[in-house]
């Protein structure tokens, strides 16, 4: 069974711009918290096709591959180890990054993890218990670090994105 866990943030940005730095796939260690460097390992930099590797540390990679590509929009990609298929607890997993007009120059971002657990019942019920909060906090973490990131120009730091959440947090609590 298929799960989604989605984040919105409105970022002060116009779309044109946010679109700019989007579709550049070499820039997610600026604003995927966890990850420390992005190589794109293909010819493609941009569309159906175009693959990245994303390091959690200077020898742990997880590569994606673009496998939907919406012009000024978005983009699906599928995350996996080589031929080996998604990494665990999934049994198949891609991220979209979605972006739309929300007026007044701002832009609406959308970023969502796709997934089916393994392990059967089992993987559901570790899903249902354990991460489906997990998963909605870090896709939470990654909206949050991408709007800030395009905001500022300036890469979302662990201190920066602790701020970012408690700066929520205050804000949501009123």
């Amino acid at each position: 069974m298929s799960s989604e866990a989605t984040a919105r943030v409105v970022m002060n940005v116009p779309r044109e711009k946010a679109w700019e730095k989007l579709r550049d796939i070499s820039m997610a260690h600026n604003y995927v918290p966890g990850i420390v460097k992005t190589e794109v390992t293909t010819s493609k930099k941009e569309g159906v096709g175009a693959s990245r590797k994303v390091y959690q540390s200077e020898t742990k990679g997880l590569d994606e591959t673009v496998i939907e590509w919406n012009e000024g929009h978005g983009f699906l990609i599928r995350l996996h180890r080589g031929d080996a298929g998604a990494p665990p607890p999934f049994k198949d997993a891609s991220f979209r990054y979605r972006i739309e007009d929300a007026g007044n120059g701002q832009t609406a971002l959308t970023t969502s993890l796709i997934f089916t657990m393994r392990w059967g019942a089992f993987g559901e019920f570790l899903h249902k218990r354990l991460l489906a909060g997990v998963f909605r906090s870090t896709i939470r973490d990654v909206a949050l670090s991408m709007k800030a990131y395009y905001e500022t120009g300036e890469p979302t730091t662990p201190e920066k994105l602790k701020q970012l959440k408690a700066d929520l947090k205050a804000k949501t609590s009123h």
